[in-house]
């Protein structure tokens, strides 16, 4: 069924207008966060090709994308569109140009996760890459990451403490998860220049195991939160602890395996969650929420944990499409992006297309 499009106000640079009275769905899976008065949905960006990873300059505020085919795209600020193309990408599947993010210590260098056909078939790497070159190759950070035409995380982020974390999936050879020998179905730690981070757990860049496509990443305080897709149910919101086994293969959703970590929230049927923003920006009605762009549901998933990690879930936007990155912005407004030209979707002339929400 073709979903009906939201009218949306674009201008120069982020949209100012209103783009509608938008009042939220309350289908959650627990009882609805209350809504409170209507939302402004802005349009960002459109006509992208699959977005997939996206980060703000630290200095200048403009808003960079990965689109999974090849290409980064300044997305805000003058001169919108294609920056670089990476022609060594290979977009095969869910493989492409995925992660990325900003050194915020030095705004000259940009991390980006990449599926590439290197000597011995497909494979996942980290490189770094030179802003004030125009998104120029400077170094491989990390390389020999498995990579298939499926499951191949590929989220990155800078955390509080300096260190690139790094999600990986077990490309579709689900024993790997459980190998800390293997960088395949894990979420790594490591520094600016590939090494493991001293803290972590094993003496490599391996922080947790047992993961299977774990695609969203966020921090809130000292904790370390990802999203991950199970097999037809049981995709997962987890706490990382260091070292900690989350189970796959061997377990989905929760375990009565002392030697598995068990996740916060599972949700079956799966909704495919594709990124994981943590909000603390202007609706008061939001702070403290986890925000998880859902492929499979096609909906905004809000998540709220009590402090006994009880959720009380929502769900917005269901009238988009498929829905994957989430992010937070310059006044730590909303962003999420649509996934409806990867393959899977139903795109209209527009998609893809990035949102900004703000209260009204």
């Amino acid at each position: 069924m073709k979903r009906r499009r939201l009218l949306v106000t674009a201008g120069a640079g982020l949209a100012s207008g209103v783009a509608g009275c938008l009042n939220p769905s309350n289908n959650g899976e627990n009882t609805p966060i209350e809504d409170g008065a209507p939302l402004r949905l802005e349009r960002v960006r459109m006509r992208l090709d699959t977005p997939w990873g996206a980060s703000f300059h630290p200095e200048t505020g403009n808003l960079f994308l990965t689109e999974r085919p090849g290409r980064i795209v300044r997305a805000t600020g003058n001169d919108r569109g294609p920056v670089r193309t990476l022609d060594d990408t290979a977009n095969f599947g869910q493989g492409g140009l995925l992660g990325f993010a900003f050194d915020p210590r030095n705004p000259r260098d940009a991390y980006v996760y990449q599926t590439y056909d290197g000597d011995v078939g497909l494979a996942n790497r980290v490189l770094r890459l030179d802003a004030d070159r125009d998104f120029a190759v400077d170094s491989v950070v990390l390389d020999g990451i498995p990579a298939n035409t499926v499951h191949n995380g590929g989220r990155i982020e800078f955390g509080p403490e300096g260190a690139l974390w790094v999600t990986t999936g077990d490309a579709g050879e689900p024993s790997t998860a459980q190998s800390r020998d293997s960088l395949a179905g894990k979420v790594l730690r490591v520094t600016r220049n590939g090494d493991p981070d001293p803290g972590n757990p094993f003496d490599s860049p391996v922080y947790t195991y047992g993961h299977r496509n774990p695609q969203g990443l966020s921090f809130v305080g000292g904790s370390v939160y990802v999203v991950e897709h199970g097999p037809d149910e049981a995709d997962e919101l987890n706490r990382l602890e260091a070292g900690g086994n989350y189970g796959w293969p061997a377990a989905t959703g929760e375990s009565d395996q002392d030697t598995f970590v068990d996740p916060l929230v599972t949700w079956t049927p799966a909704i495919g969650p594709g990124g994981l923003a943590y909000y603390t920006g202007p609706i008061d009605r939001w702070q403290d929420s986890f925000f998880v762009g859902a492929l499979e549901g096609t909906h905004l998933r809000q998540v709220s944990l009590d402090a006994d990690d009880v959720p009380t879930q929502n769900t917005l936007y269901s009238d988009l499409g498929r829905l994957r990155t989430t992010f937070t912005g310059p006044n730590d407004h909303l962003y999420f992006a649509t996934s409806n030209q990867d393959g899977r979707g139903d795109p209209d002339p527009t998609d893809d297309e990035v949102y900004r929400v703000r209260p009204p």
